[in-house]
């Protein structure tokens, strides 16, 4: 083992732990005095990742931008154009994340950088606001919530379906779906079909290039530090900004891109947000090394029959989104349940959920979509990546989170990091 002055990420570690201990032990804000933000007031927030997401998020209610990192000047230039010159500015995310006036770190990053700035965020007293797909493996989603509930944190995912706004093709909130699920009008198990025809598009224009020659670096960007911990490829500009997905060191394609908008809310009104598919089947192309391709249909099974099925090829037209033994629902919430809205109103509705993060963060609540549900359905989407990878179907215990007798499929749960870049 290293030293910590050879190794400058342990370093930062245990700076980060003795800095944490030091002045973090409650959050910034209930501290009061001069200085500091009453709970009444704002939060501070710093952004990681200022390009177009980022900027997107800059004007939350009862949250204020302090600080901006970007590894792209020209990203942070629009960032302070927008911001005013009085917002700090680093392209160093460890730096930002050791501000003590900074409350909140909100993570608008490629996802290959999720796992390592939330992990070392928590370990530096910030609560975390991340974007989806919560991580890249699922190795790193485990570490993510090992530390933030380590450290105390207040963990929010920025996937909103399961508690608010219209879900897609349903024409209507999950509110009403989980409440039905919850009824046993539909009987169990249940199959839902995510895809065209039930109102969910894969985005398959998120693909990787696989014939991409060298170019020169543009002089704004340190392309070295937007690769991290990903492996070393030459520069290219469709590896990186807006086409990154497309490529599985940094994303997963239209899986990555939109896997978690559709299916945390299944696993909500599934009620599996403590646990994961028995196995995932394929049915896709052989996939290339480098570049995210397509596919036409992956299926997830629970252990007690429930199914996901992901339609790639979207052929069929008028399909249930959900399916049971006792009746389907269908886009536009309709149902061949006879009188579904009447008999459904003699049943409870679902548990109250925390849905104002700015409140989980002064009251110190796990808000609706935190570290541990995030990192379940975080896990379909790796569970289909690792897949598609691989080119074969998967066995998985959802306990130790492991593909079952699979050592290929095992080493996409924790990938080597380049460099002095480890998540620990």
């Amino acid at each position: 083992m290293k030293p910590d002055k050879e190794n400058p990420r342990r370093d930062f570690i245990k700076k980060s732990a003795m800095a944490f201990a030091a002045f973090t032990i409650v959050p910034r804000f209930v501290l009061g005095g001069k200085g500091y933000v009453a709970p009444s007031d704002q939060l501070t927030k710093g952004v990681i990742g200022v390009g177009a997401m980022g900027r997107n998020h800059f004007a939350y209610a009862d949250t204020r931008v302090v600080a901006v990192c970007d590894v792209d000047q020209n990203h942070l230039k629009k960032a302070v154009d927008m911001l005013g010159k009085g917002v700090k500015t680093f392209t160093d995310y460890r730096e930002l994340i050791q501000m003590p006036e900074v409350d909140i770190v909100h993570i608008a990053t490629p996802p290959h950088w999720h796992g390592i700035m939330a992990a070392d965020a928590a370990r530096a007293g910030k609560d975390i606001w991340c974007e989806k797909p919560m991580t890249r493996t699922i190795g790193e989603g485990k570490r993510v919530v090992e530390a933030v509930q380590q450290h105390g944190r207040i963990f929010r995912l920025n996937t909103w379906f399961r508690f608010d706004d219209i879900f897609y093709g349903m024409g209507t909130t999950v509110k009403p779906i989980k409440k039905l699920v919850d009824s046993g009008l539909l009987g169990w198990p249940l199959k839902v079909t995510v895809g065209r025809g039930t109102g969910y598009d894969w985005k398959f224009y998120w693909v990787g290039q696989t014939n991409l020659n060298p170019t020169p670096v543009p002089k704004e960007l340190d392309y070295n530090m937007w690769l991290g911990p990903a492996p070393y490829k030459p520069y290219n500009p469709h590896r990186v900004h807006g086409t990154f997905r497309g490529y599985w060191d940094y994303d997963g394609g239209g899986l990555g891109d939109m896997g978690q908008h559709y299916l945390d809310p299944i696993q909500y009104f599934l009620g599996k947000d403590n646990t994961s598919p028995v196995s995932v089947e394929i049915d896709a192309p052989q996939q290339h090394t480098d570049a995210v391709g397509t596919w036409r249909r992956i299926t997830y099974t629970y252990e007690d029959g429930c199914q996901i099925i992901l339609d790639g090829e979207g052929k069929e037209e008028n399909i249930p989104y959900i399916e049971g033994p006792k009746g389907k629902l269908y886009p536009g919430f309709r149902s061949d349940i006879p009188d579904l809205r009447r008999k459904l109103a003699a049943f409870p509705d679902p548990e109250p959920q925390v849905t104002d993060f700015v409140q989980a963060v002064k009251n110190r609540q796990k808000f609706a979509l935190n570290e541990e549900n995030g990192h379940r359905s975080c896990t379909l989407v790796n569970m289909g990546l690792a897949a598609l990878r691989l080119g074969r179907s998967l066995k998985f215990d959802p306990v130790k989170q492991e593909f079952i007798n699979d050592e290929g499929a095992n080493r996409l749960v924790y990938q080597p990091m380049r460099s002095d870049w480890t998540l620990v």
